[in-house]
């Protein structure tokens, strides 16, 4: 038949469909609707809640390796930046300053990475120059390491 077409069937070896999302992200997204629904459910009483109660709970859900590093970095940022009020932002540790997400810990399970993150988000104070790391990998947590996560919290929150 001239004039008709047909649209050719694509397979894969696995007939697998990619959706633009893996099943990590889409989970951290359902995390997050959650996180949402449960602010909102909350209203007058948000107040009386305890966000770090959530995040250390969090933290104690991980594996070892990336538990130790999570509450490592707990302890410094409430150390070096008060001022950031611990929340879970995605199903992450996060620290926010008047409401807004200044950095977070991404545990390398979540996403099945080879190592675990410190992110900082635009409204951390990080800028240097044209160009700068928002996102560090962590393997361990070392003195040096300690160190230089203080230092990058408390830039992170001046201005």
């Amino acid at each position: 038949m001239k004039g008709t077409r047909t649209a050719a069937k694509t397979t894969t070896a696995t007939d697998e469909k990619y959706d633009g999302f893996t099943d990590e992200e889409r989970s951290a997204m359902k995390e997050r609707a959650q996180e949402l629904k449960s602010t909102a459910r909350r209203g007058s009483r948000a107040a009386k809640a305890d966000p770090e109660s959530e995040v250390l709970a969090k933290i104690a859900e991980m594996p070892e390796a990336d538990r130790v590093l999570a509450e490592r970095v707990h302890a410094i940022v409430k150390a070096g930046a008060p001022e950031l009020a611990p929340k879970l932002w995605y199903g992450m540790p996060a620290y926010a300053k008047n409401g807004k997400v200044v950095c977070f810990f991404q545990s390398a399970q979540k996403f099945k990475s080879r190592y675990a993150t410190l992110g900082f988000s635009d409204q951390a104070h990080l800028d240097d120059g044209a160009m700068w790391p928002t996102s560090f990998a962590l393997t361990e947590m070392t003195p040096a390491a300690e160190a230089r996560i203080g230092e990058l919290i408390k830039k992170a929150v001046n201005l």
